[in-house]
């Protein structure tokens, strides 16, 4: 009798680096999701606005989305890889996956190659320098987001000094569409994002409506 488990797997998170040329090049994927996310979230709101005073009229204005930030640490371990004598692994450690989610916060080589050949002929006006489009991918959530610092803590190494195990703690931006250009990707995926979460706000206000009326005010809050 053949056995049958209906165990269900659990997605990794992601952060994914949109770069049509290299599309490998900005592809983290958590080896192990983390065990928890802050988010902070902090009102956009019209200018003068605080907790001084300003104008009246302006209290409740919004001037866009939320500037939301997440915190979050991941983990890299090379030990199920090392015992199964996987090459890469054996030589390398943990180099390509640090390697991975630093290029997040480079610019192209090839870029800086070519700034720096036209600075070299006299040129003023140098090509700009962009990080790729970064892509927080977590369960049904996808956001866009700039990996504005990180700090990497490498815990163990092999016999080459290659790092086999480290930790290493994020810190992200959401960009939404007051950070983004309609003409960018990311600006109708935080679209979506925020209809999904208009629609759940929604379902819960519902709910509570129902526990309301059968259980009274007081249940609510319960």
């Amino acid at each position: 009798m053949t056995g049958r488990t209906d165990a269900v797997r659990t997605p990794r998170g992601a952060l994914v680096g949109v770069d049509p040329a290299n599309p490998l090049a900005g592809l983290v994927v958590f080896q192990y999701n983390p065990d928890e996310m802050t988010r902070r979230l902090v009102a956009r709101t019209a200018e003068g606005d605080d907790e001084t005073g300003g104008a009246r009229s302006e209290a409740l204005r919004l001037t866009g989305a939320p500037i939301e930030t997440i915190s979050l640490a991941v983990e890299v371990d090379a030990t199920d890889q090392l015992a199964d004598g996987d090459p890469q692994a054996v030589l390398l450690g943990i180099h390509p996956q640090l390697a991975a989610l630093e290029m997040l916060l480079y610019p192209k080589s090839s870029v800086v190659l070519e700034n720096m050949a036209l600075t070299a002929v006299g040129t003023i006006e140098l090509v700009p320098m962009e990080a790729p489009l970064t892509l927080l991918v977590w369960g049904s959530r996808v956001l866009p987001v700039r990996l504005t610092s990180f700090s990497i803590t490498e815990q163990a190494y092999d016999s080459q000094l290659n790092p086999i195990r480290a930790r290493a703690d994020l810190e992200l931006r959401v960009l939404s569409y007051s950070d983004l250009s309609v003409t960018s990707p990311g600006h109708h995926l935080f679209l979506a994002h925020q209809i999904a979460k208009e629609t759940m706000a929604t379902l819960s206000a519902r709910s509570a409506a129902g526990r309301a009326v059968t259980g009274g005010i007081g249940g609510v809050f319960r």
